[in-house]
């Protein structure tokens, strides 16, 4: 259920090209490719594709009764969690960073992209195993210099296996839990963060948990809650912003 390609412009399109194709594309089933030549990340970003990092794309199918598509991201933040957190040695950790980053420190190691087609969601995910790419916006941070980088291959068994797990938890005990789970994995309450909207405007405030919509709860100086939908968030301090 693992499919392996030398180069694709981008595993994410693909998957959206059979899907509107009509082409029979199975929960559980995954593309992933040693190089990607236009690959996306979030806010219409470009994804490095450095050697020996993993690259790859699965669907998932919303079935009536499936808790919000859009918590998917929580879900999908877990099992990449655990996927590399099993590959990170003491004292390093990985943190989940709302709405769909694993950071270590303030680097980024992985991140995860969504996109909706018809009654599929497709679940992209690329993770720094063996190189960090130069980013001219932030620091980020490969899985080798935390512990044994796994070689692509096998990551991408580990990684759909902590998915199909997750995603049986999630529809069959719903939302709550998978926000305790994430909340547990996240950086602490209080963390000072900044948020950018699409237009640009940026909002600042401390981490104050999640909605029970799995929506970011920030607090503001003057002591107010605010939810925030949508948006690029980066810790506010001068090492990671």
């Amino acid at each position: 259920m693992i499919e392996f390609v030398a180069e694709t412009g981008s595993t994410n399109a693909d998957l959206a090209a059979r899907l509107r194709a009509g082409e029979s594309v199975r929960e559980g089933e995954w593309l992933v490719a040693a190089r990607q030549t236009a690959g996306r990340g979030r806010m219409g970003r470009e994804w490095s594709d450095g050697a020996g990092n993993f690259m790859g794309s699965t669907v998932v199918r919303i079935a009536p009764g499936d808790p919000p598509a859009p918590s998917l991201a929580l879900v999908a933040g877990l099992a990449l969690h655990g996927a590399l957190s099993t590959h990170i040695a003491a004292p390093h950790r990985a943190e989940l960073k709302w709405p769909n980053d694993v950071m270590v420190g303030p680097a980024k190691l992985a991140g995860i992209l969504l996109e909706r087609e018809g009654d599929a969601v497709i679940v992209g995910i690329g993770a720094n195993l063996a190189n960090a790419p130069d980013l001219p916006d932030r620091p980020a941070i490969a899985l080798a210099g935390l512990g044994a980088a796994p070689a692509p291959e096998s990551f991408a068994a580990e990684l759909a296996g902590h998915l199909a797990r997750d995603l049986g938890r999630w529809r069959t005990y719903g939302l709550g839990p998978v926000i305790a789970r994430w909340l547990a994995a996240a950086h602490p309450v209080g963390t000072a963060l900044n948020v950018e909207d699409a237009a640009g405007s940026r909002t600042s405030g401390t981490f104050a948990g999640l909605s029970d919509e799995g929506m970011l709860q920030l607090r503001l100086a003057d002591g107010s809650l605010r939810a925030i939908h949508a948006g690029e968030v980066r810790y506010a301090n001068p090492a990671g912003d």
